[in-house]
């Protein structure tokens, strides 16, 4: 006999490229776990500090070139949020049909995520033959209210409204 019954979905996770994530925004996320009740992964290849909870966990993958960006490819799932800076992750996760926030706020999806890669691909050939290309601007508060906005938009979206 078949199971017609739809799969069910995997619950709704936040996916963290911890390594390169600001201090700042791990502890948004970190806030954002206990007052949402929503399941935030840190995947790192250095073991990661943070708060005790049920919510937030870690993983620590062996070092080396995009292992932790290949470990959250593999287990995200559509509609799950990550957070990273990584733009070829990015476009990674986003083709799996991940929501992608970048730690500055920056939405990164199907409409925007191909030419951001373009752009970086065009900055890292640049640097390559010699040219100073300069790097991002430090990490404001700004960013990080940008961030903590649209992180709040991606959950209100994402999770189911509590019962009244």
């Amino acid at each position: 006999m078949a199971d017609d019954a739809p799969a069910e979905r995997p619950p709704f996770r936040v996916w963290v490229d911890a390594d390169a994530a600001p201090k700042a925004v791990r502890e948004v996320l970190y806030r954002a776990a206990e007052n949402r009740q929503v399941r935030v992964v840190l995947v790192a290849n250095r073991p990661q500090v943070f708060p005790r909870s049920r919510f937030i966990s870690s993983v620590q993958v062996s070092a080396g070139m995009d292992v932790a960006d290949d470990h959250i490819v593999a287990r995200c799932a559509p509609g799950d949020l990550v957070i990273t800076a990584d733009v070829p992750l990015a476009a990674e996760a986003v083709e799996k049909g991940a929501i992608v926030i970048d730690p500055r706020g920056e939405l990164l999806d199907v409409r925007n995520v191909k030419q951001r890669l373009a752009i970086r691909d065009m900055l890292t050939e640049a640097r390559a033959s010699g040219v100073d290309t300069g790097g991002p601007p430090p990490f404001s508060k700004v960013d990080l209210q940008r961030f903590s906005n649209a992180l709040d938009r991606q959950l209100t979206r994402a999770l189911p409204r509590p019962p009244r």
